[in-house]
């Protein structure tokens, strides 16, 4: 007890109770004043820019849109000019927001250096992602992306779908989903489970079998979900310090949070240790996967190693989940599109091995690339600037100030996707093949370039996972397809996001046996 009243009157608690307090008086009696005016203006203002007030910037429209932030800072950003606004919110909090395609390239190509995972980032993930990839820079960034880049090379892509999701598929989820056709499932679970146990396989040689027949919980994957959401939800706080002295008392989210990461370590230091013991062991393993390659660059050092592991997790679990479920769900409200992907898998060569066979699924790569834009794995990502810099439509970024841009909002822009942009329409990724060519008629794909689509990132941090999750997808969604009709229970879902996106509640659907023919 001494203790902890000692520490209550440190300066930090001085500072808090003679100036933050007075502050946050303050700033709570002009937000009851206004909350009912600006929480009503909301639903007929979303396509203006939000009005900023003295000290507390747009704070007030920040926190009557929080529960639709993607959506509403989306609508913000397309009804600026140039596509870019600078967004106020408290003293020493001001952003700038974008949906520029120029702009994305200035920050994540031409001026990389310039702009990086500031300190108010890496800060905020730390409890959680430490010193994986995602959540740090220069030497110890490019030493994780050059040891995990050799693992994206041709054979071990052919590997991770021949035998990796092909094993994953055939022996658990076409298994389940044929036991299920009387239940409801929640998909967005069954395809996470799926791709946790994908990721574990290939990145650490180790099988967790998540997706079993009694879809049993897991106390990692709560924990796990526990931690992406509540280091998220800290973004959210108006001033950081909330959090901090939450951590501090060890108190309420920062209390579940703690106990979440505790959980989440547990897990990846039993997944390093176990490895470790292997290498000891064998003097050769038959394949290298990525954990390996970290423990035998001399990199030993369990808590940074445990931090890479946590940071595939999050890679490989979460986004190609968040695609799929969007992608089966669009289906379903778009049949033609539906019809057309069946047509391409029943068309399929016999005796074509499946890797070749997949990755040349033109059309169902168009209607994913599609989905995505629509609705993307990670919507908007954030960088800081280490200098003062002028971006290219003459908008000034102070040192640092954070710069992120939209992907959700870069989806919907006419001047990039036409005056369809709302329709799920993959045929605005391909064209026919020449008829003078040899396969004339056929589809080609078009891409757009990384800073116009920036659904994987760009420049020198675009994700080396990239094909990997293409090929997963399009696998998955040849043999469900083949076999079932996936049908939602849910009629307009809710985009959420976290680190990632999610659908919100889960998404619900019956599974039906395919029997119809094309």
């Amino acid at each position: 007890m001494p203790q902890l009243l000692l520490q209550l009157f440190t300066p930090f608690f001085f500072f808090f109770f003679f100036f933050l307090l007075p502050l946050f008086f303050f700033f709570f009696l002009t937000l009851h004043k206004n909350h009912k005016k600006v929480e009503a203006l909301s639903s007929t203002t979303s396509t203006t820019l939000p009005k900023a007030y003295p000290l507390i910037g747009s704070y007030l429209a920040f926190k009557a849109n929080i529960n639709r932030r993607i959506q509403w800072l989306s609508d913000a950003v397309l009804a600026s000019p140039n596509a870019t606004f600078t967004f106020h919110q408290l003293p020493g909090q001001t952003s700038v927001i974008t949906a520029n395609p120029a702009t994305v390239q200035h920050i994540l190509k031409t001026h990389f250096s310039n702009y990086q995972k500031g300190a108010n980032f890496v800060t905020t993930l730390s409890d959680f992602l430490g010193a994986g990839i995602f959540n740090v820079n220069g030497e110890t960034w490019k030493f994780q992306r050059q040891v995990a880049s050799h693992e994206f090379n041709t054979k071990s892509l052919r590997n991770f779908v021949e035998q990796v999701v092909d094993a994953e598929l055939n022996h658990r989820l076409i298994p389940i989903l044929n036991e299920s056709q009387s239940k409801t499932l929640d998909f967005q679970d069954i395809l996470q489970r799926f791709a946790f146990d994908n990721i574990c396989k290939i990145a650490f040689g180790f099988d967790p079998e998540y997706l079993t027949p009694s879809l049993k919980a897991s106390n990692f994957a709560k924990a796990f979900e526990e931690a992406n959401m509540i280091s998220s939800k800290r973004f959210r706080e108006p001033l950081p310090i909330v959090w901090k002295m939450k951590r501090k008392l060890n108190i309420g989210s920062e209390k579940r949070l703690r106990i979440a990461v505790s959980e989440v370590h547990e897990f990846a230091r039993k997944i390093v240790r176990d490895k470790k013991k292997e290498l000891e062991e064998k003097a050769s393993l038959d394949s290298a996967d990525i954990l390996s390659r970290f423990l035998s660059s001399g990199h030993s050092d369990e808590d940074f190693v445990m931090d890479i592991v946590i940071s595939f997790i999050l890679a490989g679990k979460d986004t190609t989940s968040a695609a799929l479920t969007w992608f089966f769900w669009l289906l379903s409200k778009n049949p033609r599109v539906e019809k057309e992907i069946i047509k391409e898998i029943r068309e399929k060569s016999e005796g074509v091995r499946v890797y070749d066979e997949v990755k040349d699924m033109v059309y169902t790569h168009a209607a994913l690339s599609e989905s995505m834009r629509l609705y993307p794995p990670v919507p908007m990502d954030s960088k800081e600037a280490v200098n003062n810099d002028v971006l290219p439509d003459g908008t000034i970024v102070k040192k640092g100030m954070s710069v992120t841009y939209h992907v959700y909002a870069m989806g919907r822009m006419e001047s990039i996707w036409g005056s369809d942009w709302a329709q799920f329409r993959p045929e605005r990724w391909l064209e026919r093949v020449a008829e003078s060519s040899s396969v004339s008629g056929k589809w080609r794909f078009v891409g757009k370039d990384s800073f116009t689509y920036p659904v994987f990132q760009a420049g020198p941090r675009i994700c080396l996972g990239k094909e990997m999750a293409f090929l997963q997808m399009k696998r998955v969604v040849s043999s469900v397809l083949n076999n079932f009709r996936v049908v939602p229970l849910v009629s307009h879902p809710d985009f959420i996001s976290y680190l990632t996106s999610q659908m919100k509640g889960g998404f619900p659907v019956k599974i039906q046996k395919r029997v119809d023919s094309i």
